[in-house]
């Protein structure tokens, strides 16, 4: 990523992946330094987390080489809560932001949530905790527009993806500007690509648009080193694009 006429690779930031496990394996990783854990929900509710985040589907992996397609040289933090059915709980989302924010993730991606209300204020606790601590969550909207959580909070960064959006763009709804009334989930969020990477690549919607612009973020966080986090986050709405003409909506 090019800012003030410098280069940025994300080197020196670290960057979570909430999902299903990274392939260390997988070619479009080579050289990646990648580390993480599995985590599971004991009979107590409390986490259990184990050294082996293999990737049993293959989502996470590409979530992982979206997000080094942007940083190339950001370090990865796999943080497995789904099997290969891709199924989990807002509970072990929690924890795997805890667990991304305790290991200093700077920027947490989850291209993931859940439309359960009853489950909003669980998520916005670990996630403001998460940003009290110097860490972002990146979390995909929901894909009809609807509420989800915690990418309908007001202490992460929700994204929405458009097949129409360019793969180099990314825009921003100001709430100033695209009011809740007339613009709905999408005031206050990021919208941008959302295909797999490649030519003639698959559409991933909300989930790979987040993995693509929490790329982004962690070069912002290479450039803007020394600085807070909401430094970062309004630099991030600075460069986005408005959204005109209005069918990107």
């Amino acid at each position: 990523m090019r800012y003030l006429g410098q280069e940025y690779t994300g080197k020196g930031v670290t960057i979570a992946i909430i999902d299903s496990g990274i392939n260390v394996n997988d070619p479009r990783l080579a050289g990646a330094e990648i580390e993480g854990w599995s985590i599971q929900l004991g009979a107590t509710g409390h986490a259990l987390l184990a050294s082996d985040f293999t990737d049993e589907n293959g989502h996470g992996t590409e979530i992982a080489a979206a997000v080094r397609a942007r940083a190339p040289d950001a370090k990865l933090l796999a943080i497995k809560i789904m099997g290969k059915k891709l199924r989990t709980t807002a509970e072990l989302m929690a924890a795997g932001i805890e667990t991304a924010t305790r290991n200093s993730a700077t920027v947490i991606n989850l291209s993931l949530g859940t439309a359960k209300m009853g489950k909003a204020l669980l998520l916005r606790d670990c996630c403001a905790n998460a940003e009290e601590s110097g860490s972002v969550v990146f979390a995909a909207a929901h894909p009809r527009g609807e509420v989800a959580y915690p990418a309908d909070l007001p202490e992460t960064v929700g994204v929405q993806a458009h097949p129409d959006c360019p793969a180099d763009r990314y825009f921003y709804f100001n709430p100033k500007r695209f009011r809740r009334k007339e613009w709905g989930t999408l005031s206050g969020k990021f919208l941008t690509h959302g295909f797999a990477m490649g030519a003639g690549g698959k559409w991933r919607g909300s989930g790979m648009a987040t993995a693509y612009l929490a790329g982004e973020a962690a070069c912002l966080a290479e450039a803007l080193d020394g600085h807070p986090l909401s430094t970062l986050i309004d630099t991030l709405k600075d460069r986005g694009l408005v959204p005109v003409p209005p069918e990107y909506a």
